[in-house]
């Protein structure tokens, strides 16, 4: 009898050990710091210059062409003509493409190189993000097509 005990006495205490390795191997896994992809917030700057002509509308195209990025935010530009947010498409945000557009019927038109939007992002990851920027079209106060370049600079509040 006293074996018998002594054996099953054994293979509690086997059984018991077992559990506390068992717990302390979860409580372990639980306890491993989980390390997440780095996220910045960066503004870029559209820019169109119109070339000494009246800029009334614009649309234009912008996408990232490696990296993860998503829009997150679009904000208006300098001029008064330009200072309400442009119009896009909402399912825009969390894409790594915006087509953005306006048209102003104020009297006070830029007629040079104008900031006319702040585009907001989320970059995630080490991967350093490149971005393409398309005029697709500008106007004057008419709506008439004119001759426009478009270009994109990263903001900094300096």
């Amino acid at each position: 009898m006293k074996s018998r005990f002594l054996c099953l006495f054994s293979v509690f205490l086997c059984l018991c050990g077992q559990s506390v390795f068992v717990a302390s191997a979860k409580a372990q896994a639980t306890t491993q710091p989980v390390t997440q992809p780095v996220t910045r917030f960066v503004a870029i700057d559209i820019r169109i210059d119109p070339l000494g002509q009246p800029l009334g509308a614009y649309q234009i195209e912008f996408k990232a062409t490696q990296g993860d990025v998503r829009l997150v935010g679009v904000e208006g530009g300098e001029p008064e003509a330009y200072k309400k947010a442009p119009f896009y498409d909402p399912k825009a945000l969390q894409q790594s493409r915006v087509i953005i557009a306006a048209f102003s019927t104020e009297s006070s038109l830029p007629t040079s190189l104008t900031r006319i939007a702040r585009l907001h992002l989320q970059v995630r990851g080490d991967v350093v993000p490149k971005y393409e920027l398309k005029l697709i079209v500008a106007g004057d106060k008419d709506a008439k097509p004119i001759d426009a370049k478009a270009t994109w600079q990263t903001y900094t509040s300096d």
